[in-house]
């Protein structure tokens, strides 16, 4: 039986205004964002300090938040700009005010 109550997130990190890019995928964006933030996962993220939430979108079935990370990672740099700055112009952390794991 599935459970609707389930949430996934479709993510894009970016290190700075401009700088590096990630996209990912998260049932729980609030603690994958503290690993983000506290380098708790070795790799890309921590490597090259890619911790700035830009953009993100929710999606009930984790299918289709997989799906939609798979075609943006094809999208070039600049459509993955355009589509942060649509919302989010000024490259703000969309979780800078987040209370996460206090």
């Amino acid at each position: 039986m599935y459970k609707n109550s389930h949430q996934y997130y479709l993510y894009i990190l970016a290190s700075k205004t401009n700088g590096t890019l990630y996209i990912g995928v998260s049932n729980d964006l609030e603690r994958r964002m503290f690993e983000h933030k506290n380098k708790l996962v070795e790799g890309f993220t921590s490597k090259y300090n890619i911790d700035k939430l830009m953009y993100f979108e929710s999606f009930q079935y984790v299918n289709d938040a997989i799906k939609r990370e798979k075609n943006l990672k094809k999208w070039k740099r600049q459509w993955k700009i355009n589509l942060i700055e649509e919302d989010n112009p000024d490259w703000e952390d969309l979780s800078k005010d987040w209370k996460m794991y206090n």
